[in-house]
Order: C-alpha cells, then sequence, then structure tokens
C-alpha cells in the first residue's frame, strides 16, 4: 500500500484475502514520515495472517506505506523466522523493504557468489539475494541499484520494494508471476500492488 491512511490496516486485510497463499507465517513492514526521517516498523510471526497479529500489533505500525507478505516456503526456511518476509535492512542509501513471491533458478550460483566474497547472510531463503544485490550495486542512485540488481536474477518472480523516499514493484520479463497495479477508490493517490485484480477489489480498489 502506498501514500493511503492506515496502510498496515488495508494491507492486513489484503493479506486476510491471500491466506491460501501461505500459512506457515505473515509480516507486515509500515513506513511513517516523521519530518524527513522515515520510521519503518515490521512486525513478523509463524502462523496465520490472524494469528500473527492482533489489533494492537496492526495499529503499533502506523504510516502511509505498508507492504505485507504471507509466507508459503518452496526454497529454504521454512522454519526459519529470519527468512519470513517483508525482510527490512539499512544499508549506505537507507532503509529498504522488500517482499518477494516467486523462485530464482540461479539463486545458488548468486550464493555461492556472495558467500565466497564473505557476505554473510541471516536465512537460506533465495529473496535475501535481492538486498545483497542492492547493497552491493555500483550504480549511484537506489533506483538504479535496484533495477540492477534485478537484472542479474533468473526465474519467476514478483518482488514489491520500500524504501525512504518511495515504493517500486517488479515483475520477472516474462511476467510467470502475477503482480498488478490498483488504484483505493475515494482514498485519494493511494495504490497498492497485490498479486491478483480480485485482491484490489478486496480492500476496495480497482
Amino acid at each position: 500500500m502506498q501514500n493511503t491512511e492506515k496502510a498496515a490496516h488495508t494491507t492486513y486485510y489484503g493479506m486476510v484475502g491471500l491466506q491460501h497463499r501461505g500459512q506457515e507465517g505473515a509480516g507486515i513492514v509500515s513506513v511513517n514520515m516523521k519530518g524527513d526521517v522515515a520510521d519503518f516498523k515490521l512486525h513478523k510471526g509463524h502462523g496465520l495472517v490472524t494469528d500473527v497479529f492482533t489489533p494492537a500489533d496492526v495499529q503499533a505500525l502506523d504510516g502511509v506505506h505498508a507492504i505485507g507478505h504471507t509466507r508459503y516456503s518452496t526454497a529454504g526456511g521454512k522454519n526459519q523466522l529470519e527468512g519470513y518476509q517483508p525482510f527490512c535492512v539499512h544499508y549506505r542509501m537507507g532503509n529498504l523493504a522488500l517482499a518477494h513471491n516467486g523462485n530464482l533458478s540461479n539463486a545458488q550460483e548468486l550464493r555461492a557468489f556472495f558467500e565466497n566474497q564473505g557476505v554473510l547472510t541471516q536465512s537460506t531463503v533465495d529473496s535475501e539475494l535481492f538486498l545483497h544485490l542492492v547493497s552491493h550495486s555500483k550504480r549511484s542512485s537506489q533506483v538504479d541499484q535496484i533495477f540492477d540488481a534485478m537484472t542479474q536474477v533468473e526465474g519467476a518472480f514478483s518482488v514489491v520494494l520500500l524504501t525512504d523516499k518511495f515504493m517500486c514493484a517488479v515483475r520477472d520479463p516474462n511476467g510467470f508471476r502475477p503482480l498488478c497495479i490498483g488504484r483505493l477508490k475515494g482514498r485519494g493517490p493511494g495504490g497498492a500492488f497485490p498479486p491478483r485484480k480480485r485482491q484490489a477489489a478486496a480492500v476496495g480498489g480497482g
């Protein structure tokens, strides 16, 4: 969710509608702008969306931007909370949060490359590799770093990223993984990036 009041609240209900896509765990990252400082908040855990989040948890995730994820493991990290998404990190260009759906066919090669470079990883899921590709990019702007990273991955994937200044969504060149762009009716410039159109409709979008 982008530029939407109570973004985490709307994200939560969108994830409830996506529960069939992952029952192992769930998480939400929200961003609240305090002047020029972006305050990132993360909450994630094991189980169904309704088990992971209490009303107080959702209320604490204040801000007008949020991304969420429901976990169904296909490559590593089934019982590792560290591998549950969204990921949220800080690097030289600022904060970076990421939610990813899909599989990377060159994940083994990328992981071996970073391990040989002495890079420390927190999980065995291939989603984490996106973060390392972005942080190691030599490009000067954060947007260019993100798209540089995307040119180095192969497979079927959809990714939503949230930074201090913008949100962006990327799909694999072949469009194997679903990704939609929606707007919330009557709620200003707010937008959403659900995997399918019916999830946008479920939270009042189109």
